[in-house]
């Protein structure tokens, strides 16, 4: 972080705010639009849908909205509105929804439109505006690194019309700083997780007397995951510790030539694809280490869901995972390095006493600073502090 954006001074999830919150009047409540690309399985999906679960009634008439209508998430989430792009962001179906999004925004006397992705960053920013929705604001949950440069400078120019973005760690404010956003425009929320992320669950995967477990969460549809890399660190530690079973969750396009790989390297049998999994806190309480070697995250949802369940994490120096896992709840090896990764997993498994307290340090950590309420109330106060600040009295 540079000294720019070492001066940031948005809020954080889990740290305490001073400031008094502002209070919304009971009567005549703000209308929040939150909208998403889709619904599907995934850390920014799974966050959508539990903080439009959480919304509080009494201080926001909610409204959701996703460009496609599919994903698990859908699951009890109530009138999700749905606006087509038709596979372009500039083709005549994009030209209409974008129309149409403005007349449901003003139509629902939106006054805080918050959008959760890169797509959506895309299309209700510019809605937003020609409605005149009064508070605007993107998102960036992810580095950015990932996008084209054309598709960065795009995001980057919605971001300008916005009156914040919401980033969930300190390393995607940093990159959006250092790339010339405004500073006070940035505020970081963290990732919040459900009450039942934290509680005791009965084990998916049966324990064994001397069987250890190393398991990896993450989505098949990019190589920025590496799941190579844990195949191949899998497949260095398989003499030392040939009572240990590795597990990948997930599903995806890369699913089929992963297991192709694991065959190849000798490890078709010591590997278990498990594909997508709805029991992710059952699977959790089989495992003893927990591995994310991805090139690229922001705030990774599988290293908190781990923590939360007291499972130590390895994962790659990247991103918002150093804000995430120190010595005490774990190990951070360089990205793409299959020796290093696989000596960190060896140097956590040798050591009980020192995986047991990891796995304590993790649970706590998680406990005091991603909880699905704090996450909910910073974002609140954020809609209701911009609210203010437009001097916003509704109708």
């Amino acid at each position: 972080m540079n000294a720019s954006a070492g001066k940031l001074d948005a809020p954080i999830a889990g740290v305490p705010d001073k400031e008094r919150a502002t209070q919304l009047p009971p009567t005549n409540l703000p209308g929040l639009f939150l909208m998403i690309d889709s619904l599907q399985t995934g850390g920014s999906e799974g966050q959508f849908a539990a903080l439009s679960r959480s919304i509080d009634e009494k201080s926001f008439r909610l409204h959701l909205g996703c460009i496609q209508a599919k994903g698990s998430f859908l699951e009890g989430l109530q009138n999700v509105e749905t606006f087509p792009l038709g596979g372009s962001l500039y083709g005549r179906q994009a030209g209409r929804t974008l129309l149409q999004l403005r007349k449901h925004l003003r139509r629902c006397e939106i006054a805080v439109a918050h959008a959760f992705d890169f797509y959506t960053n895309l299309v209700l920013v510019p809605a937003a505006k020609l409605a005149r929705v009064p508070v605007v604001i993107g998102s960036q949950r992810q580095l950015g690194d990932l996008l084209t440069p054309a598709q960065f400078q795009a995001q980057m120019l919605m971001f300008r019309w916005c009156n914040a973005v919401v980033c969930n760690s300190r390393a995607a404010a940093s990159r959006l700083v250092d790339r010339g956003l405004p500073q006070h425009k940035v505020t970081v929320i963290w990732n919040g997780l459900p009450d039942q992320a934290f509680a005791e669950a009965s084990p998916a995967l049966s324990r064994a007397a001397g069987l250890l477990r190393v398991g990896m969460i993450a989505r098949m549809n990019t190589r920025a995951k590496n799941h190579s890399i844990f195949l191949r660190a899998a497949a260095r530690l398989h003499t030392e510790f040939p009572q240990t079973e590795f597990v990948i969750v997930g599903d995806g396009p890369l699913r089929k030539e992963l297991e192709a790989e694991a065959s190849k390297l000798g490890m078709g049998d010591r590997v278990c694809f498990l594909g997508d999994r709805r029991d992710v806190r059952a699977i959790l309480a089989g495992l003893d280490l927990t591995v994310l070697p991805s090139s690229s995250e922001s705030l990774s949802n599988a290293i908190l869901e781990s923590m939360a369940a007291g499972v130590p994490v390895v994962a790659s120096n990247v991103g918002g995972n150093p804000e995430l896992v120190t010595e005490e709840r774990g190990m951070l090896v360089p990205a793409g390095d299959d020796a290093a990764l696989s000596a960190a997993i060896g140097g956590v498994l040798r050591e009980g006493e020192m995986r047991q307290r990891m796995g304590h340090n993790c649970r706590e950590f998680a406990r005091q600073n991603f909880t699905l309420e704090k996450m909910r109330q910073t974002h609140e106060r954020l809609y209701a502090d911009l609210l203010q600040s437009k001097r916003w009295r509704g109708r």
